[in-house]
This record gives C-alpha cells, sequence and structure tokens, in this order.
C-alpha cells in the first residue's frame, strides 16, 4: 500500500494559487461563496463564534481576509465578496438561490452574484462542483470549488504548483485516453470481486486545477485525476459506506441493482437497497476516477481521492462531467447527488484493490496494483 509521501511542499500562498489557477486580469471581481447551518449568521460574521464551522472559518481567514488585506491590490482585483447559502446536506445538490451578506442583506445568487462575478470561490461542507459548473455555463463566470478544506490540504494539496499538477495529469490522460474498458479486481473479507467499466474509446478528461481565459469553467481544488463517464458497468464491487458498514454492490447495465449486507449495520444497506428501489437513478455509475498527484492523506476525499494509486468510482449526477445525468432524473430532489465512492488505504483500508487493468487496442495493461501506479502509469510519467 502507499506510504505517506515524504514529497516537500512551499508555504501556501493565496496569490500564488489564485494567479496559478485563474491568470486574472486586472479588474476582475472575485468573490467568495460559504454554506452555514443558518446563513443569516454570516451576518456580522456570527458563525465564527461556532468553532465547529472549521471549514468557514478556513474561508474567512485565509481566503476573505487575505484577499482584503492585499491580495486584492497585489493582484489587481475587485471585490472580495462573502456570501452565505444553507447547506444542502448532500454532494452536490443543487444549490438554493438565497444568500445572505455580512451586512445582513438577503440577495438572490442568480440575480445579484453569478452575473456579476469573473471569479467565484465556493469553500463549503459538500461538494458544490456539479451545480456551480451549471451557473458557471449559463452566466459566463470561472470558478473553483474548495469543499471540506482543513490544515493539510492548505499547506500541500492548494500549495502545489498546478502548472506542474496538469502537466503530470496530461502525462496519465494520454497514457489512458481512448481505453475500451477497465477491469478492477478488489478483495475484502476474504471475498474476491471484479467490476468491468465500459469507456468506449473516449477521450479521458483530466481535473488539473487550472481555470483560465474567458471560456466558463470550474475547476475542483486539491486537483489532479483523469477521469471517463463510463458507458456502461457490469460485476460487482464493495463499497464502505459513511458508517463504516461494508457491502458489495451488484452492479449490471451501468447501474448499482442491489448491496449484500458483509458488516456493520445491516439497516444501513437495507436503507440503500431501498433507495435503489424507489429512484433507481441513484445507483448509476457516473464516473470513474485515477488520482494523479503525489500528496499525503488529508482525511477528506477531496484531496485523497486525487493521490496517485488511488481509483475512484461515482454514483448519480454527471452533467458536469459531461455525462446524461441530470436532477430532473431523479424521482427525488434530495437524491440527485455526485457521490465519490474512494478507494485508498487509508479511506478504505479493509479493502484491497489488487488490481487495475486497462483493456485499449486489444491489450491489457496494468494500471494500479494494491494501491500502487502500475507499470502502464510509471512508463508515462517518467516519459
Amino acid at each position: 500500500m502507499n506510504e505517506p509521501t515524504q514529497r516537500a511542499f512551499p508555504d501556501f500562498s493565496l496569490a500564488r494559487l489564485l494567479s496559478t489557477v485563474f491568470e486574472p486580469e486586472a479588474g476582475e471581481r472575485i468573490g467568495i461563496l460559504i454554506d452555514l447551518p443558518d446563513p443569516t449568521r454570516v451576518t456580522g460574521f456570527a458563525f465564527l463564534a461556532d468553532q465547529s464551522l472549521t471549514i468557514q472559518q478556513h474561508a474567512y481567514e485565509v481566503f476573505y481576509q487575505g484577499l482584503k488585506q492585499g491580495i486584492l491590490a497585489e493582484l489587481r482585483l475587485r471585490g472580495g465578496d462573502l456570501f452565505a447559502y444553507q447547506i444542502t446536506g448532500g454532494s452536490n445538490l443543487d444549490l438554493p438561490d438565497v444568500a445572505y451578506t455580512p451586512e445582513g442583506r438577503q440577495v438572490s445568487l442568480a440575480r445579484d452574484v453569478y452575473p456579476n462575478f469573473d471569479i467565484l470561490l465556493c469553500i463549503s461542507t459538500f461538494s458544490a462542483t456539479a451545480p456551480l459548473t451549471a451557473f458557471a455555463k449559463q452566466f459566463g463566470f470561472r470558478g473553483a470549488t474548495l469543499h471540506g478544506l482543513n490544515p493539510i490540504i492548505l499547506s500541500t494539496g492548494l500549495a502545489v504548483d498546478y502548472n506542474e499538477v496538469s502537466r503530470q495529469a496530461e502525462k496519465l490522460r494520454l497514457a489512458m485516453t481512448r481505453a475500451d474498458a477497465f477491469e478492477i479486481d478488489f478483495t475484502v473479507a476474504g471475498r474476491h470481486c471484479t467490476l468491468n467499466l465500459r469507456c468506449d474509446r473516449q477521450e479521458a478528461q483530466k481535473s488539473h486545477g487550472l481555470c483560465r481565459g474567458k471560456k466558463p469553467d470550474v475547476a475542483n481544488l486539491p486537483a489532479g485525476e483523469v477521469y471517463f463517464v463510463p458507458t456502461g458497468a457490469e460485476g460487482q464491487f464493495p463499497m464502505k459506506y459513511e458508517d463504516g458498514t461494508l457491502g458489495i454492490m451488484d452492479v449490471s447495465g451501468g447501474r448499482i441493482r442491489n448491496a449484500t449486507f458483509l458488516s456493520g449495520n445491516p439497516a444501513t444497506v437495507h436503507a440503500h437497497n431501498q433507495r435503489l428501489s424507489t429512484d433507481p437513478v441513484t445507483g448509476e455509475l457516473g464516473e470513474l476516477g485515477f488520482g494523479t498527484q503525489e500528496l499525503p492523506p488529508a482525511g477528506r476525499d477531496i484531496q485523497d481521492e486525487k493521490i496517485l494509486g488511488t481509483l475512484h468510482v461515482a454514483t448519480g449526477r454527471s452533467d458536469h462531467l459531461g455525462g446524461h445525468l441530470t436532477p430532473d432524473k431523479f424521482k427525488e430532489a434530495s437524491n440527485a447527488t455526485h457521490d465519490d465512492i474512494l478507494f485508498s488505504p487509508t479511506k478504505t483500508p479493509e479493502i484491497l484493490v489488487t488490481q487495475a487493468r486497462m483493456i485499449r487496442d486489444g491489450r491489457s495493461e496494468i494500471v494500479i496494483e494494491r494501491y500502487h501506479p502500475g507499470p502502464h502509469l510509471k512508463r508515462a510519467l517518467s516519459a
């Protein structure tokens, strides 16, 4: 399994991060979005008294204060305004339109924020990449989502040179693009299973952290992955639920059809099966991703899924990745999430990815073996 990285990281610099990711032009307007259980508590920054809101405190101390105390002037940007919206309660659920300012003013994100900013940073509890990507295309801004922000992410995943991240991601993208399929072997609780994901020679995409120029786009930071939107899937794979329960997912026709209990709380698996039955698209596999960076685990999927040697599949919404599954296709709006299922030595020590293989041009290439990059990826990185 992966050993903790010994890589040295430069000190975090907000100016360097914004300059590298966005290459902003003088006069562009930048703003910050945060989520709160009670968004009215952004008034007078009252939420700072709640020590449990660590993500939002980082948003205020590092990003809001950083902009106001010199970065706006240094980069010749305008704004630096902060807005709070009601926490959504799920990954990539649609955002509410109502938000509040530190002055206590209620605003509409669609009327007062999205059209009036060139760059938006969303620092939140739950990922907002999917809805914010849709709004970026509609209103023409660029942005970045930084959910789950913590000190490890600040000092490592956001301190790196994203020009280099982009170059490394491109090497691995070229090594896997136009794959016919991937086969992933798992071992859990003495059981072995395999998941087959079809890609039908699609161009691989990369999350590389660069969001430059005038094209509307949203970067997911920390970045560093190569990903596909599967065109089909068959087989089985293990899953670790949030409460630690383990189950085996039966997949056919591109979707999880049924979950079988392995250990933990049987009620967790039962509830999942009920959701699969009443809202079947919740089980659709909408992403296969591979990490590309050498980073330490941060205890947050947003960084840990970007670590070289890990992989993740995701269920649900896929429109922000170029897939067809949009929120209107779910029976319940609260189910319209995009949920990454990460396999890594720290997140899922009970589950081993014994091997992941890429099938391309009639050849089988090992891309991951026991949470280490396989020979094919090593060759690509050394080129």
